[in-house]
């Protein structure tokens, strides 16, 4: 639009020093002539104003029309994707004055999704045209961008005991399927989004096939007189790896948190720091195996279905395990990140209950300052943040207890932690973060 009207006002100019040059002819002809630049002028700003009416309601159209485009460009021909970005544009582009319409419409997913769209419309000029500028062309573009940030997600999910109560893992697990669907449907390729879920009770369960992986410690399991039953009183590492439930505890000394604080980072175990390796243990309560980052949405979805309730709460060697799984490591693989993209890292905390117990302590107030030390702010939850991880809270509240200052501090803002009173609350929190990780981004 801007090359025809520069051409407009430059033909008007001409017309203006041609009249201010003249010095013959009598006043009435002089006049007439005068009045044509000034009628062009005055016809030239009412023209234009309305062709950038057209220009607003072309950009708005096409704006939309990216945004619905982008929920599945992927999966469409270029010919499938030309004609529904036709049909989305002309049922939003309402100008019946625009002529000559024509959108065009491109998908790209070299870096990250995104659909180029550009757009052009002629009017008929009511002033100008006695210039010889019969119509103005407007045009317009947008670009609908999508999964150029890609998301990787570490659910940590609570199985105590007391998740039995309130009809609580019944909701977490309709939440966390559906919360699965929404990641699942906001890719647009394998790969743009990964889950990992560690459900957590006292234990996590990294599965009893990694028995003979060097980074599990099999010697606490070993001294267990229970075990030794297990074993027909044979107790060997042979028994152990045709036993052990697949439990470890937290990372540490037999007699208490090591002083490099295993527990609290992911630092590679190393088979020379026995304190760095995870500590076999036949747990009673031991929650459903682990899954490190995926996309199979299916065997994720069974998973979550597996879960049952037992056990008592330590919250954080889910935490831990929630940030192993995203940076891989100890029989968890995490897919190398491609360069073209951005990455958001999410680990969601959901437990409806305060920490009872870990390798070392029954009592709450020890438990928590492992996970997060007020005194100088330190602790896994810190760890976690300083890693550049989000890190989102939940609490389900169902039995009164006080409000959880320790996940109000673990959680990375004031909005990332959630206090819930009634367990089905579960599935409009998780809605609602899906929905916030998963937003689209516009860009002109």
């Amino acid at each position: 639009m801007s090359m025809s009207t520069n051409k407009i006002l430059s033909h008007i100019g001409r017309w203006a020093r041609a009249f201010v040059a003249a010095r013959e002819a009598n006043v009435a002809i002089t006049f007439a002539i005068a009045t044509i630049p000034i009628i062009g002028a005055v016809g030239a700003a009412i023209d234009y104003s309305h062709a950038n009416s057209i220009k607003a309601a072309l950009q708005s159209a096409l704006d939309s029309t990216g945004l619905m485009l982008s929920r599945d460009a992927a999966s469409l021909t270029n010919t499938q994707l030309q004609s529904k970005a036709q049909s989305y544009f002309t049922a939003m582009f309402t100008r019946p004055e625009a002529k000559n319409v024509t959108v065009t419409a491109n998908y790209n997913a070299s870096s990250g999704s995104q659909v180029l769209l550009n757009a052009s419309a002629s009017l008929d000029t009511n002033f100008v045209g006695i210039l010889g500028y019969k119509t103005i062309t407007v045009t317009a573009s947008s670009t609908a961008k999508w999964g150029s940030t890609r998301l990787r997600v570490g659910l940590v999910l609570d199985n105590t005991g007391s998740m039995a109560d309130d009809g609580k893992m019944d909701a977490l697990k309709t939440a966390t399927k559906n919360l699965l669907t929404q990641l699942k449907n906001a890719a647009s390729q394998n790969g743009d989004v990964y889950v990992s879920i560690i459900p957590f009770a006292k234990d996590v369960n990294v599965g009893s096939t990694n028995a003979t992986q060097t980074w599990v410690d099999s010697s606490f399991w070993l001294t267990s007189f229970l075990n030794k039953l297990l074993c027909g009183l044979s107790l060997n590492l042979v028994c152990f790896q045709q036993k052990w439930n697949g439990c470890v505890m937290d990372r540490g000394d037999s007699n208490g948190p090591n002083s490099n604080n295993y527990d609290q980072n992911v630092a590679e175990p190393k088979t020379s720091i026995q304190a760095t390796l995870f500590a076999a243990e036949q747990e009673s309560g031991c929650p459903t195996q682990m899954k490190g980052l995926s996309y199979d949405w299916d065997a994720m979805k069974t998973l979550v279905d597996n879960m049952s309730p037992g056990g008592n709460t330590n919250q954080p060697i889910g935490l831990i395990w929630g940030w192993q799984s995203l940076v891989g490591g100890a029989g968890l693989t995490a897919p190398a990140m491609d360069p073209n993209y951005q990455y958001q890292q999410i680990i969601i905390l959901m437990s409806d209950g305060l920490n009872t117990e870990n390798r070392w302590s029954n009592k709450q107030s020890t438990i928590d300052k492992r996970m997060y030390d007020p005194s100088n702010g330190s602790g896994t939850c810190a760890n976690i943040k300083a890693a550049g991880i989000t890190l989102y809270m939940v609490q389900v509240n169902t039995g009164g207890d006080p409000t959880s200052t320790l996940m109000q501090n673990c959680a990375s803002s004031a909005d990332k932690f959630y206090e819930l009173k009634n367990a089905n609350d579960l599935i409009t929190t998780f809605n609602a973060i899906g929905t916030n990780l998963t937003k689209l981004r516009v860009a002109r």
